[in-house]
């Protein structure tokens, strides 16, 4: 804290200032004092009900996992997930190994013959000694009874005896029978069953323990698949409260911590305030005494020079502000060397008095402003120079092959896509070239306007429907240009040329361009007009808002990017360029460049 005062007394002022250290120091400490007293009396009147707060939340928390039988549901809810998961996963395991087992009992079954119970009905009566002993005598009885009936009667004492015999023999052997099998005994109940079971080596004995064992397993499997189930669904319905238990959970335990913390920092206040208080509060030290004055100011000198840094400093900053907010581009530089592309040239900006001048023979319409694209405005010499050079530039870009076709578009509208279209097409036409010139802005056509063309037929007409190549080729409309010098530098020894370009208008207007615009049909035309030309070139819509070009520019060899000086801006020009970044766009050039050289012509002789 500071104080100053200011006198032309020094004497006078070194007093106030004592006098006013004494009354700061004074009132500091009573008004520190009050306030730690009244934090302090806040702080203990404020922690009952804290407290009170905080056991009711947890009052609240206990009652409800009391109620839930929960601790924390979502990991509970956790645990009841994955263990669900594995129950899923034991039961698939386990029903594999369940077809498995029950593939092995069958085939066991159809190899052994028999049911599980007769299998082991047979194994324990092939065990008794007993049982195979009588069925050893049965056997003789019945072999000896065979052979006495062939030569004796029914009657026959003999053969009364032996079947008499046979038939306690077959007493005594169901009695074993019951006797080895007990309760399972209904298995061989008739004679002939007690007969024919029980007579089992030691390969069937083998095979019936493996079945007895599968049908075992079987049971197990079954059982701990019921088990399994009865746990998924009891898992299923406990998952199904859990969302509404985490719910409510969420809502008390963050109550509590919240509380806790409020009530512990509360007691850390209480604490710091007790023992500021116990300190008698802080004790403010004098940096610096009152001394006598020395008279600073005013200094007429020292505040013209602070004047002047200042000035120059927020002027500095005003002009960096000015150049930061400012993304227009100005300069043709400004476009050489800030974008990733070449820098084809630029065209000038027109100057309606140069026209008139230059263009003085012809029939100009002084209405027009200087940056229409009449064909006029093409016999300047400034303009058809300029753009001879931007030719030249993109023909030095062509390697192995040269280019076919190249759109003309720009980031946004009025920048002189078609002014460059037109250009570049008479400097080709002036090599000799065959040259067709289609406007591709299907949206705000041009070209049939500037040179005053029937619209009825044009590029929307050929993209909707299947035409021949003848019909492709009478589509375009030829257009004838009498290039010739003119103006105070006109030389009349210099011969007129004719130029003849063909155009292919927009055509009809269409409801929906962008349908359209197809890449395939784009190819297909631009392939069909390469063989009757030597250069294609298509004025096409702007880049920003529209994907009109993009097709376009997929059927093209390469992209031209025009962009107007005072109209275009860094930020525009830059995602135009990303729009087209899968595009061959080959260069950039700069429109309505201010002149700073006169143009080179002939002069008279």
């Amino acid at each position: 804290m500071s104080a100053s005062y200011i006198s032309t007394n020094p004497e006078k002022a070194k007093t106030a200032l004592e006098t006013i250290l004494t009354v700061y120091q004074t009132h500091n400490l009573e008004q520190q004092k009050l306030r730690l007293s009244k934090g302090l009396a806040f702080i203990n009147q404020q922690l009952p009900e804290v407290r009170r707060s905080v056991l009711e939340a947890e009052a609240a928390l206990k009652s409800f996992r009391a109620g839930a039988q929960v601790i924390d549901p979502a990991v509970q809810a956790q645990a009841a997930s994955t263990a669900l998961d594995q129950a899923k996963t034991e039961r698939r395991a386990l029903d594999a190994q369940y077809r498995e087992a029950y593939a092995s009992y069958l085939a066991l079954q159809r190899q052994v013959q028999l049911s599980p119970n007769q299998a082991r009905a047979s194994a324990r009566l092939s065990e008794s000694p007993r049982y195979q002993a009588l069925l050893n005598e049965i056997q003789q009885t019945e072999l000896e009874l065979t052979k006495q009936r062939q030569l004796l009667t029914e009657d026959h004492p003999i053969v009364v005896n032996l079947t008499k015999e046979r038939q306690d023999q077959a007493s005594m052997l169901e009695q074993e029978v019951n006797r080895v099998l007990g309760g399972n005994s209904a298995e061989v109940a008739s004679s002939s069953s007690q007969l024919s079971e029980g007579q089992l080596g030691k390969n069937d004995l083998s095979l019936v323990a493996q079945l007895s064992e599968l049908q075992k397993n079987l049971g197990g499997m079954k059982a701990r698949d019921r088990s399994l189930a009865q746990t998924e669904e009891r898992l299923t319905a406990e998952l199904k409260q859990y969302p509404e238990l985490i719910d409510q959970y969420n809502r008390l335990q963050p109550e509590v911590t919240t509380r806790k913390e409020t009530l512990q920092k509360l007691l850390e206040a209480r604490q710091e305030l007790s023992l500021e208080i116990a300190r008698g509060g802080f004790d403010w030290q004098v940096v610096e005494s009152p001394k006598l004055g020395v008279q600073i100011s005013p200094n007429a000198r020292r505040n013209l020079l602070l004047g002047a840094v200042v000035g120059l400093f927020l002027g500095g900053i005003a002009a960096f502000a000015r150049d930061a907010l400012d993304d227009k581009l100005h300069r043709s530089d400004d476009l050489n060397g800030q974008f990733p592309l070449p820098f084809l040239g630029s065209i000038p900006q027109l100057s309606l008095s140069e026209m008139r001048e230059s263009l003085a023979i012809l029939p100009m319409n002084t209405s027009k402003g200087p940056d229409m694209a009449t064909p006029e405005l093409f016999q300047w010499q400034p303009l058809r120079e300029a753009l001879d050079l931007i030719y030249t530039n993109i023909q030095l870009l062509q390697t192995s092959h040269p280019y076919k076709s190249l759109m003309v578009t720009s980031a946004c509208p009025g920048e002189g896509k078609s002014t460059l279209a037109l250009g570049l097409a008479m400097s080709a036409a002036r090599l000799d070239q065959r040259v067709l010139v289609i406007d591709a802005d299907l949206r705000h056509p041009s070209l049939h306007r500037m040179f005053s063309l029937e619209n009825h037929r044009g590029l929307s007409t050929l993209l909707t429907g299947e035409m021949t190549s003848s019909e492709l080729q009478s589509a375009p409309q030829w257009v004838y240009l009498r290039g010739e010098e003119s103006g105070a530098f006109a030389n009349p020894e210099l011969m007129t040329s004719d130029l003849s370009i063909d155009v292919l208008t927009a055509g009809p207007p269409s409801a929906d361009p962008v349908k359209l615009l197809s890449l395939s049909r784009i190819k297909d035309i631009i392939q069909v007009f390469e063989e009757y030309y030597d250069l294609i070139l298509i004025d096409s819509p702007p880049v920003l808002g529209l994907v009109d070009t993009i097709p376009v520019g997929l059927g093209c060899d390469g992209v031209i990017m025009v962009g107007r000086l005072e109209h275009v801006t860094r930020s525009d020009l830059s995602k135009a360029i990303a729009v087209h970044k899968k595009l061959n766009v080959i260069g950039l050039v700069a429109n309505g460049v201010t002149q700073t050289h006169p143009s080179y012509a002939y002069g008279n002789t």
